[in-house]
């Protein structure tokens, strides 16, 4: 057999995991019975979700991580090993959103954009690696955007970062293979969670406006975190010898109104 199966215990590591869909990540595979090793900076919300993880018989821990300090990158790798295993799976997916016109948006805050989403997702790759190459074995899956593929005005610092996750993937592919070790990425669409949620009205009213003016506002549904969760949980399971590099995941848009109408009185019909 040229691939040994995916080990029964297979430790993962979630970056991001205080909120969103970092959160939704680590409780899902924590119910599939993967040990989950919860990392972000607000490590009072780790410790919950940890605590909701084991009262459910789940297997948890919270650990600090500051993916923008490459000594915190590595010391959070390092904890979650120690107190799970080696890690055979990471998800990085830690971030902010901080939107601007690009003319108006200072180097300082497009620098920040790109070293919390592209330096802090490659620094928890270099910690992580190594090990899983010297194993033969282990998925690193990097949370992306669809804003790689179709750009969004008002976030000229994001979609710079995730299309160079989108190249950074890309590259690593072609570099592990052979090694056993996996790399993908899953890229959401608009996705409801915290990030966004603290802009003020006027911004947020401008920003729609012109994703709807340049035609990138096709309907108002949302995603939920436990969509991506799930791609997340497809490519990580995916047997040994196969590779889902990619998955896309889109709002579906709303059946008009008049339509469920329609399709529940001819339910009722068929049910009398």
């Amino acid at each position: 057999m040229a691939y040994i199966p995916h080990p029964e215990r297979r430790p993962v590591l979630v970056a991001g995991a205080s909120s969103g869909i970092g959160a939704a990540t680590a409780e899902y595979l924590a119910a599939r019975k993967y040990p989950i090793a919860l990392a972000a900076r607000r490590v009072d919300r780790l410790q919950e979700l940890a605590d909701k993880i084991t009262a459910a018989g789940g297997e948890a821990v919270a650990v600090p991580l500051d993916v923008t300090d490459p000594a915190s990158v590595v010391d959070c790798v390092a904890k979650s090993e120690a107190a799970l295993g080696p890690l055979e799976i990471v998800v990085a997916g830690a971030g902010d959103l901080a939107v601007g016109l690009s003319y108006e948006t200072s180097p300082e805050e497009f620098t920040d954009q790109i070293n919390i989403h592209l330096n802090g997702a490659y620094r928890i790759f270099r910690a992580a690696i190594p090990g899983m190459i010297d194993r033969t074995r282990g998925d690193f899956v990097f949370i992306g955007s669809d804003v790689a593929i179709r750009p969004r005005p008002w976030s000229s610092a994001y979609v710079a970062a995730k299309a160079g996750i989108d190249g950074l993937v890309a590259t690593i592919q072609l570099e592990l293979e052979g090694t056993g070790v996996r790399a993908g990425v899953v890229r959401p669409g608009q996705t409801l969670t915290g990030m966004g949620m603290n802009l003020d009205p006027a911004t947020t009213e401008n920003m729609l406006n012109d994703w709807i003016r340049h035609g990138l506002a096709r309907h108002g549904n949302f995603l939920s975190p436990e969509h991506i969760a799930q791609a997340v949980s497809a490519m990580v399971e995916m047997p040994r010898g196969a590779h889902m590099r990619s998955v896309e995941v889109e709002a579906e848009g709303a059946i008009p109104r008049a339509k469920r109408e329609q399709q529940s009185a001819d339910s009722k019909g068929t049910d009398s």
